[in-house]
């Protein structure tokens, strides 16, 4: 019997990766829901290509456009997430991906993990504000997590039960994205299209702005905490520009373990599905130039000083995390939008972060979904 999947944001590029590793396997999978924002002509493809019967289009305009253009198809289309667990009361989902972007992604994450025996998700805001939840769900459905993000994705791939209480000390990687080599003055001149040139990853506008702000480690940071249930003094961020090397473990015993693989988020998400299983990946050769220049270096508070939010971020799950989030998602998309400079941008996502009123959530626990719409919702910015 083949093993029934479901893909959460499949029209985006996490998404994308993992319908091609998908259709090359269609002997062993069903594809039975897919979702995407608005890209109607991807996601019918991809449902004529999978024979899949259920789609979730979020934008409503988009979805009321293919519920008429495409009635003649044997296709089930949705506008609500809700609807999951309606479909699929039973566990019987083998994998499910959730790669939608935003904290739009939390509640239909909630909905997949009822419904699944596994579980990948690559939404940073998901498992930033919503972990206190995303955990109590997991082991109340009894549903395997496994993270995609590289960084974090490497380390639980380093440990296991035994060496997770002999961590000593726990090293992410970061590109450093465009402006590593930077000086202060030169921020004052960058333009949109220098912010999105990313070296090593293709990626989706926001998380590549975030990556040159380097708040995407910020985040990163917070999602270690939560999965591994790690204090934030065992974890650091190394500079390291060729990629190569995505987690660094250091242990009490003397030994130090590192993971490397290609710049592909591919390899991450083929490792989630097949689980160590027999299954080959077509992997490049060692890059032995690169293992011999690794060049890594701790990061330059003056270059980024977003990464100085660390300082102030609360040892428990709180609701600050909520409106950090909220806080870089709305300066982030002014700038992208053209309407602040990028320097601009990056001191008032630090100001509003450092600021007594939101300083003041850190003491709140995250106990419930709507706690945290009613957050976003009541995010005041400074500009």
């Amino acid at each position: 019997m083949k093993k029934k999947i479901i893909i959460l944001g499949s029209t985006g590029s996490i998404g994308l990766s993992t319908v091609n590793i998908f259709k090359k396997d269609q002997k062993n999978f069903e594809v039975v829901l897919l979702s995407t924002n608005k890209n109607i002509k991807k996601i019918i493809k991809q449902a004529i290509f999978f024979k899949t019967k259920y789609l979730i289009i979020s934008d409503y305009n988009s979805y009321l456009f293919a519920k008429s253009k495409y009635k003649n198809l044997n296709l089930k289309i949705y506008n609500t997430f809700s609807i999951i667990n309606k479909i699929f009361k039973k566990r019987n989902i083998y994998y499910s991906m959730s790669s939608i972007v935003g904290i739009e992604g939390l509640k239909p994450t909630l909905e997949l993990i009822k419904c699944s025996k596994n579980i990948a998700i690559v939404n940073k805001e998901a498992l930033v504000c919503g972990w206190n939840i995303i955990k109590k769900n997991l082991f109340k459905y009894k549903t395997n997590f496994i993270p995609i993000d590289s960084e974090h994705f490497s380390i639980k791939s380093l440990l296991d039960a035994t060496n997770i209480k002999l961590i000593k000390k726990i090293f992410i990687t970061a590109s450093g994205g465009p402006f590593l080599n930077y000086k202060t003055k030169q921020f004052k001149n960058i333009k949109i299209i220098n912010a999105l040139n990313h070296p090593n990853w293709k990626m989706g506008k926001k998380i590549t702005i975030d990556s040159s702000t380097m708040m995407n480690k910020v985040f990163e940071i917070i999602e270690a905490k939560n999965i591994f249930n790690i204090p934030y003094e065992k974890i650091s961020i190394l500079t390291h520009p060729n990629s190569y090397v995505h987690a660094i473990i250091q242990f009490e015993n003397g030994l130090t373990k590192m993971l490397i693989h290609e710049t592909d988020m591919t390899i991450p998400i083929f490792n989630s599905i097949y689980q160590n299983k027999k299954k080959i990946y077509t992997n490049k050769d060692l890059n032995i130039e690169l293992l011999n220049s690794l060049d890594f270096k701790k990061i330059n508070k003056k270059i980024f000083p977003l990464i100085n939010i660390l300082k102030i971020l609360p040892n428990k799950n709180s609701l600050y995390e909520t409106a950090l989030i909220t806080i870089n998602d709305f300066f982030v998309n002014k700038f992208l939008e053209g309407r602040i400079s990028y320097n601009f941008m990056v001191k008032s996502i630090y100001k509003n972060a450092n600021s007594h009123e939101f300083k003041k959530l850190r003491n709140i626990k995250v106990k419930n979904l709507r706690q945290i719409e009613k957050t976003i919702d009541n995010v005041r910015f400074k500009l």
